[in-house]
């Protein structure tokens, strides 16, 4: 994530009654948490003190897509990286973005995954066959759970 967005982000947490916010996307995590001084929470402000909060920053990157062994050689799941509601296609007449016995390239769009209302594209970590699509069209799905089943290619 870039610098630029993390500082809204805290910019966010700082101007707003929350305490903590945690995000996560395409394997990266962040978490950032207002730690209120005693002395703020207590006592109005006085003039020319600094009384911004603390700021904790964790980022964790998802480490690189480990095969798992299949019944037919390697796979690999491409997970829900949030809860939505799954789409296999852009629009309702659109073909899906994929098909079961398709080739896809890593980096690939896959599926889309609404949350709160915005479309967010889903697109494969791994090069592969999809050997079997997991979710049914337009229901909802769960952080983490496999909407994918892909053949590694190598």
């Amino acid at each position: 994530m870039r610098e630029s967005k993390l500082r809204k982000l805290v910019k966010l947490v700082e101007e707003s009654n929350i305490d903590e916010l945690e995000l996560s996307r395409w394997g990266t995590k962040v978490r950032i948490i207002r730690r209120r001084r005693e002395k703020e929470e207590k006592t109005p402000l006085a003039q020319g003190e600094d009384h911004s909060p603390t700021q904790v920053m964790e980022v964790a990157n998802k480490e690189e897509a480990q095969p798992k062994e299949g019944p037919q050689g390697n796979h690999y799941e491409i997970r829900s990286p949030m809860v939505g509601t799954f789409y296999r296609a852009p629009a309702p007449e659109a073909e899906p973005y994929v098909e079961e016995g398709q080739i896809v390239k890593k980096g690939d769009t896959v599926c889309i995954v609404e949350a709160m209302k915005l479309m967010n594209e889903i697109e494969s970590e791994v090069s592969g066959r999809i050997v079997r699509i997991l979710v049914e069209n337009a229901h909802p799905v769960e952080y983490d759970q496999p909407l994918f089943l892909v053949e590694l290619t190598t």
